[in-house]
């Protein structure tokens, strides 16, 4: 795939340390072994080396480069429970209640190290739940100083040239928030545009925010959410083109959006498509996914400080392979932002 070759070949001079931490999953250790034989990354897989290499023989999987941290004989385990307990003090956590969750629960522990220094970036979600994930991401990485604003982008690549940018979308949010307020909204719109400028270096981000109604043609409640997002949208002066609210059709079908928007710059030609809620954005791109065949790479969590990636329970070895290759891009694009500081 066009995209993803072309992400793993920029991605590659950094050699970014990317933690699998399901170990206990054949889809993460293939994609583990895909990752170390194209050579773009450096893995860091979580658990007992002895159970790693054990599995691993079973499944015929070369893991050789990899690295492997097993949090039981952990070096630093004293300062990440430290830290932890400290992060978490208002919550009643302790030293001991620390070790406790980063001895047994190898997402929080991933998360743990990529904390602490010691890695660039997580992947997890094969075999973990996206809640799991997200929790994890929060309370051991908390959210990007002055975000106010943690949500996901899947970026879906299609067999349909002429919809977003050549095949390619970004949407939003399918996996944190429940029913965004206008204020998430517009959150959303501005990391998914980070997202599809960053990962996919879509040049001309054309943002739709959907809804069943396009400019008036219905009303509610969640109509004037999405209104009042656009609004927001443009009291912040963006730098992006935006348009809503608008049903779907309208915003990626150029005739559809000449006819219900007329005159609308984003009308036809959206790449990147804001859902109302999440019920609506994770039916949507699973129906985009299965019937149009579609690669669907995420939840790619955004608005964390630093960069933890969830998966599709669904996900194949060569999407989470793929998904690694984001999560380089997302910890090239903190230390850039590190050293603009």
């Amino acid at each position: 795939m066009r995209f993803t070759d072309d992400l793993k070949a920029r991605v590659s001079k950094a050699q970014k340390r990317i933690v699998l931490p399901e170990t206990n999953s054949r889809r993460v250790l293939k994609a583990a072994e895909r990752v170390l034989a194209d050579g773009f990354a450096k893995i860091i897989l979580i658990g007992s080396e002895e159970q790693i290499h054990k599995d691993a023989e079973k499944f015929q999987i070369t893991l050789e480069g990899a690295e492997i941290i097993d949090p039981a004989t952990y070096a630093r385990m004293d300062e990440l429970c430290a830290y932890f307990a400290k992060k978490r003090e208002k919550k009643g956590m302790t030293p001991e209640k620390a070790r406790e969750i980063m001895l047994n629960n190898y997402t929080m522990f991933a998360c743990g190290i990529l904390a602490l220094g010691d890695a660039d970036g997580v992947v997890s979600g094969a075999a973990t739940t996206s809640a799991d994930v997200i929790r994890a991401g929060l309370q051991v990485i908390g959210p990007k100083p002055g975000n106010k604003t943690v949500s996901s982008a899947f970026i879906l690549i299609t067999n349909t040239p002429q919809y977003g940018d050549n095949g390619i979308l970004v949407l939003g949010d399918c996996g944190v928030i429940p029913d965004p307020t206008a204020e998430q909204l517009a959150d959303i719109a501005t990391m998914c545009v980070d997202r599809a400028r960053r990962t996919v270096q879509i040049l001309n981000p054309k943002v739709a925010m959907l809804s069943y109604s396009t400019k008036g043609s219905g009303s509610g409640g969640s109509v004037d959410v999405v209104r009042e997002a656009v609004e927001i949208l443009k009291s912040r002066n963006v730098d992006f083109e935006f348009d809503g609210e608008i049903q779907a059709d309208a915003a990626i079908v150029p005739e559809v959006g000449a006819n219900k928007a007329p005159g609308s710059k984003v009308a036809g030609h959206a790449n990147i498509l804001v859902f109302p809620s999440l019920d609506a954005a994770n039916i949507g791109y699973k129906l985009v996914q299965r019937f149009a065949n579609a690669t669907a790479l995420g939840p790619l969590v955004q608005g964390l400080a630093k960069p933890v990636l969830d998966l599709s329970r669904g996900a194949s070895a060569e999407d989470v392979a793929d998904v690694v290759a984001v999560c380089c891009s997302d910890a090239i694009a903190v230390d850039k932002e590190k050293k603009n500081a």
